[in-house]
């Protein structure tokens, strides 16, 4: 007999704070691939970038793997700049969306 998925899940229960953490995982790494293709068809490479946005390459590096928590917005702002981009930053709750900066 087939079992439902209520039914395996009540043999495999589910974390939920797993499975958000990892997506979020997952949603940091695909933005930081983005920003690294970006990066490279403005054809800089990580140390050029740093030196034009005034930081360290190890920092471009970091935000290249996700790491934005810990970057400052003036950074990861100088990094799209640095590439042809703008950054603008949205106050989202429900469906209200509020352009801030």
């Amino acid at each position: 007999m087939a079992k439902t998925l209520n039914d395996f899940l009540v043999d495999h229960p589910v974390d939920r704070g797993r499975v958000e953490a990892h997506k979020d995982r997952l949603l940091a790494e695909v933005r930081a691939f983005h920003l690294r293709k970006l990066r490279e068809q403005a054809g800089l490479t990580q140390a050029q970038l740093a030196e034009r946005i005034g930081v360290g390459q190890r920092q471009v590096s970091k935000i290249e793997r996700g790491d934005l928590n810990n970057a400052k917005v003036g950074t990861i702002r100088s990094y799209v700049e640095a590439v042809g981009g703008e950054l603008t930053l949205e106050y989202v709750m429900g469906n209200q969306r509020i352009q801030v900066a």
